[in-house]
């Protein structure tokens, strides 16, 4: 029988944003396209991404970590669903072990040490932004990624233009503006998310810094469309800004499901991103989703 049957998974989300959270260590399947656009379908496992353990790769590591948009394309890091992984990890009564406040998980983009602060408050480490063309990646080279040609819209009067982009584990594009609810991101997302200029697409972004250490962000995730909140695009947001100088390297970045601290670390260039997680329910997975995936 497949892995997947009947397999508990934990609902849960991270400031809004849609986790889904599947336990396969001692298992050596590994999640196919089709089967995670099928455990998406299913209204109560529906996910902005889906975060599959598997055993850890690595001597000292907890899990190697799999991590899934609703498309059922990978991604190479998710914010919110580290946090919701961490939580599982040291709270659920069959995922997790009380004892251990501190975890090292390992994905695609590479480690994502997780500090649990409070019951359900966590610190993640995201690592250091990737800056260079060929590093985010952009399909042509770009001296300067703070700001690289492109707009969507007339060419004498563009609705958004100019861009900086960042990988956060994965490729991000900030665009900063007076107003991120001005603009109809379900129209602009795809078209911008799609661009040519994208190789890999690319997560987009729309910021406005209000104060130093403030800022509100909307954002289109590549593979997920719009979500109430993303992790790795707090992070690429606050980096763009102080790249541009428009920001101190701590602010709180308020998205539509609530606000992140994020901190780009001077001494080390390493990005922290602290926020909660809310446990919804648990389920199995239906058997038949996995047939009709097969």
């Amino acid at each position: 029988m497949n892995a997947l049957a009947n397999r508990r998974f934990l609902k849960m989300n991270g400031l809004g944003n849609q986790i889904t959270v599947l336990d396969l260590r001692g298992t050596k399947h590994v999640v196919s396209e089709a089967e995670a656009r099928a455990i998406a379908s299913e209204p109560r496992a529906r996910f902005d991404q889906l975060m599959v353990l598997h055993d850890a790769v690595t001597p000292g590591t907890d899990a190697f970590v799999r991590i899934y948009n609703t498309d059922g394309s990978e991604a190479g890091a998710c914010g919110n669903g580290t946090r919701c992984v961490a939580w599982a990890m040291v709270a659920d009564p069959q995922m997790g072990d009380a004892a251990k406040t501190r975890l090292a998980l390992q994905t695609k983009a590479g480690l994502l040490p997780a500090v649990r602060e409070g019951e359900t408050l966590f610190t993640v480490d995201m690592g250091v932004p990737r800056l260079a063309w060929d590093q985010i990646p952009l399909a042509e080279p770009f001296e300067d990624t703070s700001r690289f040609e492109l707009q969507i819209g007339p060419i004498d009067s563009p609705v958004l233009h100019t861009p900086c982009a960042v990988n956060m584990g994965n490729p991000h594009a900030v665009f900063f503006v007076e107003d991120p609810y001005a603009y109809n991101l379900e129209q602009i997302g795809p078209l911008l998310e799609n661009h040519p200029i994208f190789p890999d697409r690319a997560n987009i972004e729309l910021a406005a810094v209000k104060a130093p250490d403030h800022i509100v962000l909307r954002v289109w995730e590549r593979g997920a469309g719009i979500t109430q909140a993303c992790g790795s695009g707090a992070c690429a947001a606050l980096v763009a800004a102080v790249r541009r100088e428009l920001s101190a390297r701590k602010a709180t970045v308020s998205l539509p499901g609530g606000d992140l601290a994020i901190e780009w670390r001077e001494s080390d260039a390493h990005v922290l991103m602290t926020g909660p997680v809310e446990f919804e329910w648990e389920g199995w997975i239906d058997p038949a989703l996995i047939e009709r995936a097969a």
